[in-house]
């Protein structure tokens, strides 16, 4: 199956349209400025929707953005390669300047500090894009690592700085796994989609240090290796970090399947915080079932991991009659631009058509969905039937999102990507 991608919504094969640039901009306009056809209160500004841009706009640039009217409507970073042409960065008259960042930053952290992250985990989302203010731009902490992965290029062409401020606000670097041994000062390490470094014009390989060889994360008691280099996403998915714990206290002596495992993340906490009787783990990257079974081993926990399909291994399961106490169900992202849509509902419903079979009578099954494209009904209705054409009834008794560290911000609501939902299979 897919890796988890990048959740915005443009794709890379769409022809690009060109911003046009002008002379005239509004009368009084703060150079370099860009006027729209078109605004509204969603951070991202798209190509269409952009009248003229100022002739000494560059790629990367802080611009001032003007309403069609002329008035000034806030600021952004803008790159006329992208369809995602200006991301806002604020309203009305803001001075983008370090002061600026600075603040942004200290919201960010401050929000992570009132969480009380650091008592659990070392390991979360310290800036979440859209959800943070802060558009093209997330950063995970690992440990004594910060890794920051970016979707705009004036976000990567100011990283640096941003590293260093970061890094200020957080003080210095801590380690559950090593609390006497993390390093004076914080690692970092960039990473980029390719089709994102395509679209927005940059190279993050060009920002690189050397990767940290060996990063060990601690979540609820639970011991996680980290691959920040070739791992999905940043490495780790923090994102599930409150779900993980909370099915993991319904598995006290529990048959567990975990279908998409990825690196052992749901199937771990459910043996040494849960206490499951059995955990199986089935996951398709042959690298990632690697690195589960070394997790098992830093727990010292006993855990079956399978590299397969999980679809052909569901149907296998169904085919030997096995079913579980517990199924979680959390593929990669199968939905990446409104065009896969109808193909990604699809398979969801025949993901969760194959898992709920194999649910004991009265069992639970969490199913999840990291697609922003997918709204919450769509992934209910493919649920639903899922159930209907098993002839299983199913109760939902909650539904979830992604940990407090991943933000919602009203004025984009795709920044609430993640979809978990809870059932009883009767």
């Amino acid at each position: 199956m897919e890796k988890r991608g990048s959740k915005h919504r443009f794709s890379p094969g769409r022809p690009r349209t060109r911003v046009e640039r002008s002379a005239d901009g509004p009368p009084g306009a703060q150079s370099p400025w860009v006027q729209l056809r078109s605004a509204t209160l969603h951070p991202f500004v798209f190509q269409r929707m952009v009248r003229a841009a100022d002739p000494a706009a560059r790629p990367g640039d802080v611009v001032a953005v003007y309403d069609k009217a002329g008035a000034l409507f806030g600021h952004g970073l803008f790159n006329p390669q992208s369809q995602i042409a200006i991301r806002m960065l604020a309203y009305g008259e803001t001075r983008i300047d370090e002061g600026f960042w600075r603040a942004r930053f200290g919201q960010a952290v401050g929000l992570r500090r009132q969480l009380g992250l650091d008592q659990v985990t070392d390991a979360y989302r310290v800036v979440h894009s859209e959800g943070d203010n802060l558009s093209g731009l997330i950063v995970e902490r690992y440990a004594d690592c910060l890794v920051f992965e970016i979707f705009a290029l004036g976000m990567f062409q100011r990283w640096n700085e941003f590293a260093a401020m970061l890094a200020e606000e957080l003080g210095p670097p801590t380690s559950l796994d090593r609390p006497y041994k993390a390093g004076p000062a914080w690692r970092t390490f960039v990473r980029a989609d390719a089709q994102i470094e395509a679209i927005e014009g940059f190279q993050a390989a060009a920002a690189q240090q050397e990767a940290p060889a060996r990063l060990v994360i601690r979540e609820h008691g639970v011991r996680y290796r980290v691959d920040i280099v070739g791992g999905h996403k940043t490495g780790f998915f923090c994102d599930q970090r409150d779900n993980r714990l909370r099915l993991a206290r319904l598995c006290g002596g529990a048959d567990v399947l975990d279908v998409c495992c990825y690196t052992g993340g749901f199937g771990l906490c459910a043996k040494v915080a849960g206490g499951a009787a059995s955990v199986t783990g089935v996951d398709l990257d042959e690298a990632a079932i690697e690195l589960a079974h070394e997790n098992a081993n830093l727990n010292q926990a006993r855990v079956n991991l399978v590299h397969a399909d999980a679809f052909a291994y569901l149907r296998q399961m169904q085919a030997n009659g096995r079913q579980f106490d517990v199924v979680v169900v959390d593929p990669p992202k199968l939905v990446t631009s409104r065009r896969d849509l109808e193909e990604g509902l699809a398979k969801h419903h025949d993901l969760n058509a194959l898992a709920v079979q194999l649910v004991r009578p009265g069992g639970i099954m969490l199913t999840c969905s990291c697609s922003g494209l997918v709204s919450r009904d769509a992934f209910l209705g493919a649920i639903h039937a899922a159930g209907r054409r098993t002839g299983r009834a199913l109760q939902m008794f909650d539904y979830t999102g992604a940990a407090p560290d991943h933000p919602i911000m009203l004025n984009c609501p795709e920044s609430g990507y993640l979809k978990a939902v809870w059932l009883r299979v009767l």
